[in-house]
């Protein structure tokens, strides 16, 4: 294993080639071996892109103008060779399945140990065992992108894990997995902490569990500068209220508790009247023949017009795989669905796009154009069109900013809600997310919130596949749990309590200007 190594970053700035404006400027901090740097800022301030740079990938790998200073140890990561940097930095990335490249679930993770010329016997230990800690005991014959992607978070997180490597940095690490798996990931990386054993750079919007474990915190304003920089309580103090108004989640940020009612029964939805999708004795799976698991199991589930359903369940429960069979992007094996009395997976693409939408868990995988522009007007009527604009402003991607911009560069949050922007331009009457709010800073959470409430007003149904309790407790009014592909209970959801929701209104009209204290957090000798 590698020993915890220091971090010594010096005015970073990076600027992606054929964008006017770094990504990341005037950036200086020092990481003592062993500590945990938490990195915090609104979606597009530059946070994966400090990732990448610690990581090696910026400047090797993305083209760009570079300048400053980055060392991890001895070693200046910008000269350095990328083999020498690999073998101290252990990184995951938002998109876990971007880092998978091996076909079985074993031969990754043995991937990155037979690069570090491990021994067989030592490789054959290690990867049962870091595939236990991670919550993916058994799973070494099945293949790797056949996992759901929490599985493939997972996954990633044991490939990186296994080499025990000096430097973790870790891009969002949470943001796929379950309740129980981001508990358990939270612990792991509890258990490196203490014993110092290697050196942490964290980035999270989930802030509860990680502000505790940081020695440091990095707060980025929206332009890649920082804004504060110092201990958890420092930073807190002096910057609570700039983060608040940057969009910035803070540890004070928790939903609401004890909303839900005593479960209803399971086979109770709308009336028959009211139902805009049915689906009845759906069953579905990747695999044929007689001995292939079923993803889906004879599954009933009704949903109206205006109705707003969490679809929630641990990773690998098949709630993408439901999704996907409900908008008719999936066919059942058996069963049926409809939606307003139609078969989804028999119609015309430009009919199903106005009945039915879908926003994948990995939203470059539905880009087709190379500007923002572009990429939402595709398809569009003059009339829808001519709404486009205050779609785009209120998911906090107003067109003047970002029309020339490709889908392909922006933040994981920003394309998270391009692709929402897409959706929603052709109004469909059934709209079905796939974890919407993963990488969303507060602003954007609530602007989500809000344009999905408008739209639940006029008659749309969503349907959310979640792990995120604050989302559930604000936004759903029912809740379906699913588990190895089996409906296992429905219950309803109180509203949010009226002062919440006053609090998550008064954000939205208000947002203050207000700067850190004059304590010299945000510059350059912070890093002392």
């Amino acid at each position: 294993m590698t020993e915890p190594l220091a971090i010594r970053a010096h005015d970073l700035r990076f600027t992606y080639a054929g964008r006017p404006d770094p990504a990341i400027r005037d950036v200086s901090f020092t990481l003592e071996a062993g500590e945990c740097l938490l990195i915090v800022g609104p979606s597009g301030s530059g946070k994966s892109t400090l990732a990448l740079a610690l990581s090696g990938l910026v400047p090797h790998e993305v083209p760009g103008e570079w300048s400053g200073e980055l060392e991890i140890g001895e070693l200046a990561l910008a000269s350095a060779p990328r083999g020498e940097i690999a073998a101290r930095v252990g990184t995951v990335f938002q998109d876990p399945g971007s880092q998978l490249v091996m076909d079985r679930v074993e031969d990754d993770v043995a991937f990155g140990l037979e690069n570090r010329a491990w021994p067989l016997d030592s490789m054959q230990r290690r990867v049962p065992e870091v595939l236990e800690s991670n919550g993916l005991g058994g799973f070494e014959r099945r293949r790797s992108l056949r996992l759901s992607g929490g599985e493939q978070q997972r996954l990633a997180l044991a490939g990186v894990l296994a080499p025990r490597p000096g430097v973790l940095v870790l891009d969002e690490p949470t943001s796929n997995l379950d309740p129980a798996g981001t508990a358990a990931f939270f612990e792991a990386l509890e258990a490196i902490h203490e014993e110092r054993s290697r050196t942490v750079v964290l980035v999270e919007h989930r802030v509860q569990r990680a502000w505790p474990l940081a020695d440091r915190v990095l707060a980025l304003r929206a332009d890649g500068s920082p804004l504060d920089l110092g201990t958890p309580a420092e930073v807190l103090e002096r910057s609570g209220p700039a983060m608040e108004a940057a969009g910035i989640w803070l540890p004070t940020d928790l939903p609401d508790g004890g909303r839900r009612a005593p479960a209803i029964d399971d086979e109770r939805g709308p009336s028959g009247a009211d139902v805009l999708v049915r689906a009845r004795g759906v069953r579905f799976g990747y695999q044929r023949g007689p001995l292939a698991e079923p993803v889906i199991r004879g599954l009933n589930v009704d949903l109206a017009a205006g109705e707003r359903v969490a679809l929630v369940g641990s990773n690998g429960s098949g709630k993408s795989t439901l999704g996907r069979l409900l908008v008719g992007l999936l066919r059942p094996d058996r069963g049926m669905v409809r939606v307003a009395g139609h078969d989804p997976s028999r119609m015309r693409p430009s009919r199903l796009a106005r009945l039915a939408g879908y926003v994948f868990q990995e939203p470059e995988r539905q880009f087709l154009a190379n500007r923002v522009d572009e990429e939402v007007a595709l398809g569009l009527t003059r009339a829808e069109l001519g709404a486009l604009a205050e779609l785009m402003e209120r998911l906090e991607l107003p067109l003047e900013a970002f029309a020339v911009r490709s889908p392909y560069q922006l933040s994981g949050g920003e394309q998270r809600r391009l692709s929402l922007a897409c959706a929603l331009a052709r109004g469909p009457a059934f709209l079905v997310l796939d974890e919407p709010t993963f990488g969303q800073d507060r602003r954007g959470y609530e602007g989500l919130l809000e344009i999905l409430r408008r739209r639940v007003e006029h008659g749309t149904a969503v349907l959310a596949a979640t792990h995120d309790e604050r989302f559930v407790a604000d936004f759903a009014g029912r809740q379906i749990v699913l588990e190895e592909g089996w409906l296992i209970g429905q219950e309803r959801i109180a509203e949010p309590s009226p002062a919440r929701r006053r609090r998550l209104i008064g954000r939205r009209k208000k947002q203050p200007a207000v700067e850190p204290a004059e304590a010299g957090g945000a510059s350059g000798s912070a890093s002392t």
